[in-house]
């Protein structure tokens, strides 16, 4: 008999749920928990579930990056970054998240601490040393603001498992977004996820893209690999090929009930790649339709319902320009969509993607999704021009709306179909 490859128990209220990143520092001109609260009526509206908070702890100085340093540089697992106010001032906001009917989620850096943690003093052998027994930074990339722990040592993995269980009974918070996790031993991770369940349904989130975290540790991993094939797809002018092949592969290897966090646009992307990388451009609008729709979870960051269009600084203050703009109406529905239509739940509580033919599939691609009576039939173009296509789809014939103009379409063994130069039809079955 088949065995689940998912073995633990997602929590009831991330089925059909969106995420959303903060970037504390540079949301508002205070940058602190008080001044972003007044913004957690319009992310609500947005049709956010879930807040993920960057790290909200105290950040190293020594060896420190830019003026203000990285977040990632944890000097205190048990504080909070003055930057951001006190203890109490996020134990307010998670209470008015939590109000709101949102949950919350921190960021959590275990790989690797600040060069003047006090645990570096105090359990040097907690650390990995260079040959000559210096400290060492994680080997092969430029974080020479950091050192990285040794999860061979019991000591470490006893520490960082107390302390992941205190915000969660000192603060009420909902989970963690889990820096590198993949750079830490899958036991340590699989041992936190049963002690931090023992205490509440909690949600975590991997900054990895790999199965194995699935079975018994992380509800959601992230979807790189679509971020890349979309990219190229689009503003790399590489063809839709490379993402028929993810699409192809998330059905048939993936874990029927592990959740992806699929994005066109984060803090990394966002900061260390550039415009030229993370901005889409003209494809924007296509690109948040579909990760909004394929199986996975969606991720707005910090300012994109806002048309952010800068590479946010990622060590000194640089604020987000807040303004109206489209984004903002484009995910609401989606997300609206998202949470009464089944067929768009995360998950095993959501419908499968199966392939529709249609007559332009060196351009186009087209889906459907279905579960427990909802449908959604979507067509997307990746061309520049204008495509006068027909789809094959006999067995989901009936009468759908499309989400935006809200036109409606009836459909029998076949139907035609215009779609505008980097268009979307999002086809909602009606009966």
């Amino acid at each position: 008999m088949s065995k689940e490859y998912v073995q633990l128990k997602h929590p009831e209220w991330s089925k059909n749920a969106a995420i959303y990143e903060v970037n504390i520092r540079q949301y508002t001109p205070e940058g602190n928990f008080n001044a972003f609260e007044s913004h957690l009526p319009r992310i609500k509206e947005l049709g956010i579930d879930i807040i993920w908070l960057m790290p909200i702890h105290p950040i190293g100085e020594k060896n420190r990056k830019g003026t203000l340093g990285s977040y990632y540089s944890v000097k205190d697992y048990y504080g909070i970054n003055p930057e951001f106010g006190t203890l109490d001032d996020f134990k307010a906001l998670v209470a008015k998240i939590h109000e709101l009917g949102m949950f919350v989620i921190i960021d959590w850096v275990a790989n690797h601490s600040a060069w003047d943690n006090h645990l570096v003093s105090e359990h040097p052998e907690w650390y990995f040393k260079t040959k000559s027994g210096k400290f060492q930074p994680t080997p092969w990339y430029d974080w020479e603001d950091i050192i990285d722990f040794d999860y061979g040592h019991p000591g470490i993995r006893e520490y960082m498992t107390e302390v992941l269980k205190w915000w969660i009974t000192e603060t009420d918070i909902d989970g963690y977004r889990c820096d590198v996790a993949g750079f830490v031993p899958v036991d340590f991770w699989e041992n936190v996820r049963k002690e931090l369940d023992a205490i509440k349904p909690i949600f975590m989130l991997a900054e990895w893209e790999s199965r194995d975290l699935h079975q018994q540790a992380f509800d959601m991993t992230y979807a790189w690999s679509l971020y890349d094939k979309m990219h190229a797809a689009t503003v790399g002018n590489k063809g839709i090929a490379p993402l028929i092949e993810y699409l192809a592969h998330d059905v048939k290897t993936f874990p029927r009930d592990a959740y992806r966090m699929t994005f066109t646009d984060n803090h990394d992307k966002n900061s260390w790649e550039g415009d030229q990388y993370s901005n889409f451009g003209d494809w924007l609008p296509l690109c948040m339709v579909l990760t909004s729709i394929v199986n996975g979870m969606p991720l707005i960051y910090s300012g994109q319902e806002a048309g952010l269009d800068q590479s946010l600084s990622f060590f000194d203050k640089d604020l987000i320009a807040w303004k109206e703009h489209p984004n903002f109406e484009i995910y609401k529905k989606l997300f609206e969509l998202k949470k009464q239509n089944q067929a768009l739940w995360n998950g095993k509580w959501g419908g499968q993607m199966i392939r529709i033919r249609n007559s332009k599939e060196d351009h186009v691609i087209s889906f459907v999704r279905e579960m427990n009576g909802d449908r959604v039939l979507s067509i997307l173009n990746f061309a520049t021009e204008t495509v006068n296509l027909s789809i094959d789809a006999e067995e989901y014939a009936g009468t759908y709306v499309e989400l935006f103009s809200k036109k409606e379409h009836i459909i029998k063994d076949s139907k035609t179909f215009i779609i505008q130069p980097r268009g979307y039809l999002v086809l909602v079955f009606q009966n």
